[in-house]
């Protein structure tokens, strides 16, 4: 049920970011123990508030010594999993980690930092099964993974779930197979609480298989005591957005449908719910609803209403508004065809420009900017303001910590126009200035996956980007696991297709061999090497690349 934010492109071009929570209110440095990747404890005070916990980096993929650390000192252990780039992964460093409250509560547990571009990180993602930036566990003493935050909620609740993780005895795995099992009557608030604040969107299969989430998370809600409403109204808002997103449907819709407008009604459980109403919204109406129904018709109005208390509500972050208008723009978009641009209401645009200006005079840190800035843009263009959208993400980029990102802002601009020349030149610029080297294996896939979109027939310019990303393939297991492994097969899949019957035959194979020379350095019976050589070989209908 990944859902990718505004700030993260609508998983146009870049897949695996999920929203942030909202920034708190400046707080005064305190100085805090920390423990290095050696499991020594050091003494550490910082003039950056998002520094003031210094993460444990773990050696390469050796993660053992943390464990062993955190078992030797009873404490548990959380994992941060993100991107120097991630705008998501940026709101949480511009405000949970610079919370006194969470400062301090790191002396509870050791804090561990993978940045998706250091070595090793990507194979301990395949241990930990970590997809999507930021992904945040929170592991017992001996290893046991408790829980998974969710990175969409407000920094309020986002500190509750923790604390509530914690102080947990049980598991979110043991508390969902004793909810499905019967036995949820006797279990704790607090546990039913965790699992309806589970990060559900960054499961990646650990408690429930994808095609799963949705009937479970339904069940979930249907077996929820009565006396706890509130976590069975979100639990039931979980559902209808993951059956939206897988396409199904629901058992009981218009019970289903009943409640959701009494939450939309309620102010209070609105706001309690508005992650998932702005994240989700347009996923959820057509599993509650047909188009140009009466239903559809009633609760339209039921939604955007909601929407836009919360776009309004000052207690919200700047991100979560904008949020929530983008969210009322896909209500109006809707049952147009994929695609297409209605006109906005002016009253809507009048209010986009207005949140626009206010989040780019509210956002003063870098951390804050590079989540906030790409979302408003997104958004501009998003209400067809695309020249708009333009003039604020050139404005930024002399002075964004990662502007091949917002580069890709410009470059989805200029594909909306039909211009093919610059949304690739765009595209091109992002790839040739993007660091790190996951980070530049997943900007390269998507250069040559736009190329292979708007310019098929330029052979030549195809197979110069995809040697050119091959070329700089280090020839260890780390390059072929997680989301390397995924960006590689990703383009692979796509040259394939492009290939079709063949008449494409000679550029692939030369980026065949070039390939094979790489696998042919990799450890024979690592993981690692099968991964490489299946690169270009063609999937199984109907399998995922």
């Amino acid at each position: 049920m990944m859902k990718v934010a505004a700030a993260c492109l609508l998983s146009l071009f870049l897949p695996g970011c999920s929203k942030a929570p909202e920034a708190p209110a400046a707080r005064a440095l305190t100085p805090v123990a920390t423990v290095s990747s050696a499991g020594v404890a050091v003494s550490a005070t910082t003039r950056d508030a998002a520094s003031a916990i210094s993460w444990i980096k773990p050696d390469g993929a050796n993660i053992a010594p943390v464990f062993a650390q955190a078992k030797t000192s009873n404490k548990p252990v959380f994992l941060y999993w993100g991107a120097v780039w991630c705008p998501p992964c940026n709101q949480i460093k511009a405000t949970v980690f610079t919370r006194q409250d969470f400062i301090e509560r790191s002396q509870l547990f050791l804090p561990v930092y993978l940045d998706g571009d250091t070595p090793g990180a990507q194979k301990l993602a395949a241990h930990f099964n970590v997809r999507g930036y930021p992904t945040m566990i929170l592991f017992r003493p001996d290893g046991t993974e408790l829980t998974r935050l969710p990175g969409e909620v407000d920094a309020a609740r986002y500190m509750e779930v923790l604390g509530l993780g914690l102080a947990s005895v049980s598991s979110v795995k043991q508390s969902l197979s004793a909810a499905l099992g019967g036995a949820g009557a006797t279990m704790t608030p607090e546990a039913w609480r965790m699992l309806a604040f589970y990060a559900w969107d960054a499961d990646d299969a650990q408690l429930v298989r994808e095609n799963e989430r949705a009937p479970t998370l339904e069940r979930l809600a249907r077996a929820c005591p009565k006396a706890q409403r509130a976590v069975a109204s979100r639990l039931l808002l979980l559902a209808i957005a993951a059956t939206g997103q897988a396409k199904g449907t629901l058992s009981d819709v218009p019970a289903a449908l009943k409640r959701v407008h009494e939450i939309l009604a309620d102010g209070s459980q609105a706001r309690e719910n508005f992650d998932l109403l702005v994240n989700y919204g347009a996923d959820m109406l057509p599993v509650l609803s047909r188009a140009g129904s009466a239903e559809r018709r009633a609760l339209t109005p039921a939604m955007n209403a909601a929407l836009e208390h919360l776009a309004t509500d000052s207690t919200l972050s700047t991100s979560d508004r904008l949020s929530a208008v983008s969210a009322k723009v896909a209500l109006v978009r809707l049952d147009f065809p994929r695609g297409a641009r209605p006109r906005l209401d002016p009253v809507v645009l009048a209010q986009v420009r207005e949140l626009v200006a206010t989040a780019d005079k509210a956002a003063t840190s870098t951390y804050e900017r590079q989540a906030v800035i790409p979302q408003a843009a997104d958004l501009l263009a998003q209400a067809g303001l695309l020249d708009e959208s333009d003039a604020l993400i050139k404005a930024e980029l002399p002075k964004a910590i990662s502007p091949y990102y917002h580069m890709l802002v410009l470059a989805g601009n200029a594909q909306a126009r039909g211009n093919k020349a610059a949304a690739l030149d765009w595209t091109q610029k992002a790839w040739e200035k993007s660091v790190g080297p996951a980070t530049r294996l997943q900007w390269g896939g998507v250069y040559v996956g736009r190329l292979l979109e708007l310019t098929p027939q330029d052979a030549a310019r195809i197979e110069k980007a995809a040697s050119s990303v091959l070329a700089e393939l280090e020839p260890v297991p780390e390059t072929f696991y997680e989301r390397n492994r995924r960006s590689l097969e990703k383009m692979g899949q796509r040259l394939l297709v492009w290939n079709g019957r063949g008449q494409q035959a000679a550029v692939m194979k030369k980026l065949s061999a070039q390939l094979d020379a790489v696998c042919a350095k990799l450890p024979t019976q690592d993981e690692a090497r099968t991964a490489c050589a299946g690169v270009f070989k063609a999937r199984a209908a109907g399998t995922k690349a």
